[in-house]
């Protein structure tokens, strides 16, 4: 089974996108004229390492969209944190964030920021630690299941399923909305595409196969909705 395609008007896709990026872009301009995604220092020293880049330049090269190559870090309770529309954290250990973290992250994405996470090796032990930190955010928020009509799965490319590289039972990617948009998204097998960073492996988790295609809707979702 043809498990994803590129959306059928991408050069439409293309325009759209740059028209509703103009504004960001130029409020961008201090930062090299182009869209910054983050990568996460959070609970004091834990870092994101292991979660390939590569699909920034994917969105580029299939969107148009002014996006910087690489990650920048950023510590989760810097006031830097708002100068990127995306940010992403992924993990392998336990970890608690820091009251400023909480309350730093919770005016992100109350003010229009964007989370990616995924666990690191298919580690559940960090994936208790983020649901039980993301859903201590709101008291009228939760992460839930994203079903497949949900726009997040065609914003680019038409994904019909999350292919595994151990297969085994259906990935449940979840999401937490806020203001009627998704603001959030987790993934607790690798979203990581981690052998494509170097010093970095599943390390018998499991990965996502289609990771980068995924992750690029998501990235674009997150600019566009």
């Amino acid at each position: 089974m043809k498990t994803s395609t590129h959306s059928s008007h991408p050069t439409a896709l293309r325009l759209l996108l740059c028209l509703l990026l103009m504004p960001f872009a130029r409020a961008q301009e201090e930062k090299e004229g182009v869209i910054q995604a983050a990568n996460l220092i959070f609970a004091g020293t834990h870092t994101s390492r292991c979660f390939s880049d590569e699909f920034l330049s994917v969105a580029q090269r299939e969107t148009g969209i002014p996006v910087a190559r690489r990650f920048t870090s950023v510590k989760l309770d810097s006031p830097e944190l708002f100068q990127y529309p995306f940010v992403m954290m992924t993990g392998e250990k336990d970890f608690m964030f820091s009251p400023a973290e909480r309350e730093n992250l919770r005016r992100y994405l109350d003010r229009g920021g964007f989370l990616l996470a995924s666990s690191g090796c298919s580690s559940q032990e960090w994936t208790e630690a983020f649901r039980r930190e993301i859903n201590r955010l709101f008291d009228d928020s939760r992460l839930t299941h994203i079903d497949r009509e949900h726009p997040l799965w065609n914003t680019v490319y038409d994904i019909e399923q999350v292919e595994l590289t151990n297969p085994g039972p259906e990935v449940k990617i979840s999401g937490l909305e806020r203001n009627g948009k998704l603001v959030v998204v987790f993934s607790p097998e690798g979203l990581n595409d981690s052998a494509k960073v170097e010093g970095c492996c599943c390390c018998g988790g499991n990965e996502i196969r289609n990771a980068a295609e995924i992750v690029v809707n998501i990235l674009v979702y997150a600019l566009l909705y």
